[in-house]
């Protein structure tokens, strides 16, 4: 009979009440001086493992929380600083720790990027010819701080060095083997200081196994290991993976650790078939991901341990740990917040915390406990999800009969863009190089304080109105003013691109206190689709249409696109993901049809997640790509030639899904190039793009102005591959999170920047 441990692979790290980003938002702002935040740092990330030991997980990671993100914290723990902050050795200084992730005046922030398929934003290392030192060994002082001060012999946690190089930049393929080698040494030497100080499993992350691997890539994986293992043979190395099935189980399952993490969540069929046909060593533990650690559903127990059942015959003699099948990190922290809202679907419902509770009671059941208690908790949540599947919001049979209509149907504009170009100019006038924004403006304290006060009923719905139409006659003033050529209304009613949308349709929960980390501090509270999606009545219609009653310049309708909107909620788990797209789609149509009735010209729906919900296994791509721009071009589709349709996209590999944003036949596509210094621009030497598109020139993720020189740089490399009749300039995203100093003076050295390229075109 196998053993059975319980186990978590990463916690949130921001805290139930957001306490890590008030922290994070404090010492940046100077209000909290250096020695209180790490103190402050200390007491939370004590506080997480409590809670973890508390509910008796038996391996607890250390080492997985961070002072901004976990791949930046690896890059620093390497002395990996780019040159162009001034870093002279040693332990990386805050400081420079978070001028790498924000930028300063001098010095532009590293890349930023999504973590595989998840809407988590990681920082990009960059190697550029830097020579790796261990500063400091952070997974020892993690260890350390755990047992020191709670008693807690934890489960150091690292990314995997394959995983970190991978996900690298600044090198040529070519170098990888070398890198390698540079890396090992300091990788060993952490293994062996663990090995020393008595730690005894070591949780080392390589959710680079679940996507496409060559056989060169996994013997390069087992010699990594090999080497790993001699240098440390007294630590049980967990290898861990995530997010899919891994891609060579046989050869993964033969490296030389001690135990291997598989996702049986996602990616679950294939790694049960792969247990199947090929077995588990015996000599291994097997960590089975059984509670979804990246939806909030509360889990169907007694599925579960049959599931665990049957693997437990396939490894019939060796350890079983039952574990989230990723980190926490992508779910909020505990449903106790939520008491005094959401009653009714409250019960269906398991953030962080209450997963934890899943895979404790999981493991007891799975190692023969039947107490009342266990008994019982495996009954719950197997009526609670039949009730839950069975309800009427989730079996709405004229949204799925309508959903089923368009979804068959066609999804083509009436004409191509080469006809709908011309019509389009011919409508709107625009210069040559027209200017614009991605949608928002800056949400002052002003502006939250407004929102706080409607939502609490010190505001009623006729003062709101006014206050959100006052904003929008300042900005509809102010872009007017700095010359922008296309205008937004600036979204101040919006708190959140999706939030705002869910809230106006039919079959979305939101949540009091369900944040989840994006970037940085950066918080979002994902809506939870729990039903079927239906579209009640006009959502963006009134604003627009006031901020375009201001101007004689074109105002831009903005709406979060079907597939954006999918993948930053947390969606049901009882139907397809394509299913609910289409949903979300036919809601859209008919927001996109109010609009075009009420005489908006330009609507813009953006698609940022698009590129993030691509599967992991380039052999599934093709199929979600195919919905995806299916699910958009339903949104679209119905326009006049003359609605311009606009879309946007953002910090993401586009390489990848180039010929995609080609089928989504949007007029103007928006793209972020900033973050990644132009390098978008190598796609477009290799594919030829004949559409409207606009080019991110600065990064608004960081607080600092760029010189005019600087955007028209990045302009002057887009014309020389893209033709300036289909090219538009904007920031790289939304301003809602700037300053309105900083958004003003930025957005005027952009407009300069335009002018001074239409000034060089019209002498040529």
């Amino acid at each position: 009979m196998s053993r059975i441990v319980s186990s978590n692979i990463g916690y949130p790290r921001i805290g139930a009440k957001r306490e890590w980003k008030k922290l994070l938002e404090s010492f940046w702002a100077g209000k909290l001086p250096e020695e209180q935040f790490v103190s402050g740092l200390e007491t939370l990330r004590l506080a997480h493992l409590k809670v973890q030991q508390e509910k008796g997980i038996g391996l607890i990671p250390v080492g997985d929380f961070s002072l901004y993100d976990h791949m930046l914290d690896t890059a620093t723990m390497f002395g990996l600083v780019p040159k162009r902050f001034a870093y002279d050795g040693g332990p990386v200084p805050l400081q420079t720790y978070y001028a790498m992730a924000r930028g300063t005046q001098g010095a532009p922030a590293c890349e930023m990027t999504k973590w595989f398929n998840t809407n988590y934003h990681y920082i990009v290392p960059e190697l550029n010819g830097l020579t790796p030192v261990l500063t400091v060994n952070k997974p020892l002082e993690a260890y350390r701080e755990a047992k020191r001060k709670l008693g807690i012999d934890g489960k150091p946690v690292l990314i995997g060095p394959y995983t970190f190089l991978k996900l690298s930049k600044g090198y040529a393929p070519e170098q990888l083997d070398a890198l390698i080698e540079l890396f090992l040494p300091l990788y060993k030497q952490i293994l062996t200081e663990l090995e020393r100080e008595g730690a005894v499993w070591v949780q080392i992350d390589e959710p680079i196994l679940v996507t496409s691997l060559s056989e060169t890539d996994m013997e390069r994986i087992a010699d990594i290991y090999a080497q790993l293992h001699a240098a440390a043979p007294g630590l049980k190395l967990m290898l861990q993976t995530y997010f899919d099935s891994v891609e060579q189980y046989e050869q993964t399952v033969a490296l030389p650790v001690q135990g291997i993490g598989l996702d049986f969540v996602h990616g679950a069929d294939r790694n049960i078939a792969a247990l199947r046909a090929h077995g588990f060593p015996a000599d291994k533990a097997l960590g089975v991901g059984l509670i979804d650690g990246r939806n909030v559903w509360l889990a169907d127990l007694e599925a579960k341990l049959q599931l665990l059942d049957e693997v437990s015959a396939l490894v019939p003699s060796g350890t079983l740990i039952v574990q989230p099948s990723s980190s926490l990190l992508h779910v909020p922290v505990t449903t106790r917040t939520e008491e005094q809202a959401n009653a009714d679907l409250l019960p269906f419902l398991a953030f962080a915390d209450e997963k934890l509770d899943e895979v404790v009671l999981l493991s007891k059941a799975a190692a023969g406990d039947r107490t009342d208690t266990v008994r019982s908790g495996l009954e719950a949540s197997a009526r609670l999800v039949r009730e839950l599947n069975a309800s009427s919001f989730r079996n709405r049979s004229t949204v799925r009969a309508a959903t089923r209509h368009i979804a068959g149907g066609s999804s083509a504009r009436q004409s191509p863009y080469s006809v709908r170009h011309i019509l389009q100019q011919n409508k709107f006038q625009l210069p040559l190089l027209p200017t614009t924004t991605i949608g928002s403006f800056p949400q002052t304290p002003e502006v939250r304080q407004a929102r706080k006060h409607w939502r609490t009923g010190e505001w009623n719905e006729a003062q709101y109105r006014t206050f959100v139409q006052e904003q929008i006659q300042t900005w509809i003033k102010i872009q007017e003013e700095l010359g922008l050529d296309v205008l937004v209304h600036g979204e101040f009613e919006r708190t959140d691109m999706v939030e705002f949308f869910g809230e106006k349709l039919d079959g979305f929960l939101f949540t009091r206190n369900g944040w989840v980390q994006s970037y940085g501090s950066r918080c979002v509270k994902p809506p939870v689709i729990y039903g079927d999606v239906e579209f009640v009545r006009p959502m963006t219609v009134e604003e627009t249409v006031y901020a375009q009653s201001l101007t004689g310049k074109p105002v831009k309708g903005m709406l979060t696109g079907p597939v954006t909107i999918l993948n930053w909620s947390f969606v049901r788990d009882d139907i397809s993901r394509e299913q609910v797209s289409y949903q979300i789609a036919l809601a859209l149509r008919q927001e996109v049809e109010a609009l075009e009735n009420a005489g908006i010209g330009m609507i813009q729906i953006d698609e940022p997640a698009l590129r993030e919900g691509l599967p992991l296994k380039q052999q599934d791509w093709q199929h979600y790509l195919d919905w995806s721009v299916h699910a958009f071009r339903l949104t679209s589709a119905a326009v006049k030639d003359t609605t311009q349709i606009h879309t946007h996209m953002c910090y993401c590999e586009f390489h990848d899904i180039i010929d995609a944003i080609r089928a989504l036949d949007a007029d103007v596509i928006s793209i972020e190039t900033s973050r990644s210094h132009g390098e978008l621009m190598q796609s477009f030497d290799e594919h030829t793009y004949d559409q409207g598109i606009g080019l991110g020139v600065y990064d608004i993720h960081s607080p600092r102005v760029p010189a005019v020189d600087e955007m028209a740089r990045t302009i002057e490399r887009a014309l020389s591959v893209l033709e300036p009749e289909l090219f538009w300039i904007n920031p790289d995203c939304g301003l809602k999170t700037r300053g309105v100093e900083e958004t003003v003076a930025s957005l005027r050295n952009m407009v300069a920047a335009a002018e001074q390229f239409r000034a060089r075109c019209a002498e040529a």
